[in-house]
C-alpha cells in the first residue's frame, strides 16, 4: 500500500495548536480515532487498513493504556459491519463463575437468581464485532469453550439446549506477550493460534518517536475547545512530555494533560509531584540536549527518589547530598515553578 492510499478520508493531518512549533514539527496524523505520526503508528494504520474489510479474527497485543480498544473500534468502523454493534468486554473484570453466562447468555431458571432469559455478548453483538479485551485473564476452562465457539460458530445459552449461531467477528486483545502467556499457562496454545489469524502489535508510547508531544497538543486542543479556554504548554511541560517514559502510555498522557489543564491558568505546566519528568532507563536518565541544568537536577532527584521508592535517606545517599539538602530541594520544587 502506498502512502497515497493512506490519505484523504483515511488519515487527516491536523495543525499544531502551538504556533511556536508549527513550522518545525510534523503534522499529527489521524486514522479513525487513532492519532500519531511516528513510523510505528503508520505501520499499525497499514495493518488495520488491510484487515478491516476482511472477516479475519484479529489478535491485538500491547501494554495497558496503549490504545488496544481504540484499534479494535477503528477496525470495526472501517469494516462492512460498521453500522452494526461493537461490543467491548473486559474478560479480566468479570468473575470466573459469571463469564460464561455473560458471554453466551442464560435461560430463565438456569441457576438461582436467573429470573428471566438473558442474551449474552455474542447474541447482543449479532452481526457486528465482539471485542474480548484481556482474553488471557479468562479461566482455562472458559478458553476451551471459547475455542469451540470460534471453531464451530455455534453456542448455547447456559441452561439451554438450542444451538445459536455466532454471527459476530471476534477481536481479542491482551497486555501480555502471547508466547509468554502460553508458557505460564495463562493462554491455551490452540486458542492463541485460533485468535492470531491476523496479529497487530500496538507500540508503547515510548517507542512512538515524537508522538507524545503531538498527542499532548491534541488533548490540550480538545480541552480548550470543551472548556472554552486558550491555554498553551510551557517549555517545562514540553520538556517533561518529551523525556518522560509514559509507563501508562496514551492513557497516562491524556490524564496528565487533563490534570495539568485543570491546575494551570493560561500556561500549562506538567509536574508529576514525585514521579520523574524523565523516567530512569535501567540506571540511566535520558534528558534532551539543551535542558537547563536546574531542570536536569530536578529530574535527577525525582528519578532517583522514584527508584528508591520514596526513601529519601537512601535517595540522598545515592545522590551524594545531605538529607537536609534533599528536603530543601523538594520543598523548592513544590513552592516554585520549574526552570524553563
Amino acid at each position: 500500500m502506498s502512502q497515497q492510499d493512506l490519505t484523504g478520508d483515511n488519515i487527516v493531518a491536523l495543525p499544531f495548536v502551538a504556533a511556536r512549533r508549527a513550522a518545525s514539527a510534523p503534522a499529527l496524523s489521524r486514522f479513525g480515532d487513532l492519532y500519531g505520526a511516528s513510523p510505528a503508528m503508520q505501520e499499525v494504520y497499514r495493518r488495520i487498513a488491510k484487515v478491516a474489510p476482511t472477516m479475519a479474527t484479529v489478535f491485538i497485543t500491547g501494554e495497558s493504556g496503549s490504545g488496544k480498544e481504540v484499534v479494535a473500534g477503528t477496525i470495526h468502523r472501517r469494516s462492512e459491519r460498521a453500522e452494526l454493534p461493537f461490543l467491548a468486554v473486559n474478560c479480566g473484570a468479570i468473575p470466573g463463575n459469571l463469564i460464561e453466562a455473560e458471554l453466551f447468555g442464560y435461560e430463565k431458571g438456569a441457576f438461582t437468581g436467573a429470573a428471566r432469559m438473558h442474551r449474552g455478548c455474542f447474541e447482543r453483538a449479532e452481526g457486528g464485532t465482539l471485542f474480548l479485551d484481556e482474553v488471557t485473564e479468562m479461566a482455562p476452562e472458559m478458553q476451551v469453550r471459547l475455542l469451540r465457539v470460534l471453531e464451530s460458530g455455534r453456542y448455547t445459552r447456559v441452561g439451554g439446549e438450542q444451538e445459536l449461531r455466532a454471527r459476530v467477528r471476534v477481536i481479542a486483545a491482551t497486555n501480555r506477550e502471547p508466547q509468554e502467556a502460553v508458557r505460564t499457562g495463562r493462554l491455551r496454545e490452540d486458542l492463541m493460534y485460533r485468535l492470531a489469524v491476523f496479529p497487530i502489535a500496538v507500540p508503547p508510547l515510548r517507542e512512538r518517536d515524537g508522538d507524545a508531544e503531538l498527542l499532548a497538543e491534541h488533548f490540550l486542543r480538545q480541552l480548550n475547545e470543551t472548556e472554552g479556554t486558550r491555554k498553551t504548554f510551557s517549555h517545562q511541560a514540553i520538556t517533561v512530555i518529551r523525556s518522560h517514559q509514559w509507563p501508562g502510555n496514551v492513557r497516562e498522557l491524556k490524564n496528565a494533560v487533563q490534570r495539568a489543564h485543570i491546575l494551570s491558568d493560561d500556561v500549562v505546566d506538567i509536574d508529576f509531584l514525585g514521579t520523574p519528568g524523565a523516567a530512569p532507563i535501567g540506571e540511566c536518565l535520558r534528558v534532551p540536549v539543551g535542558t537547563p541544568l536546574a531542570e536536569i537536577e530536578r529530574q535527577a532527584i525525582h528519578s532517583t527518589l522514584d527508584l528508591c521508592e520514596g526513601n529519601k535517606r537512601r535517595c540522598a545517599e545515592m545522590l551524594g547530598v545531605s538529607l537536609k539538602t534533599l528536603y530543601n530541594r523538594l520543598a523548592e520544587y513544590q513552592s516554585a515553578p520549574a526552570a524553563v
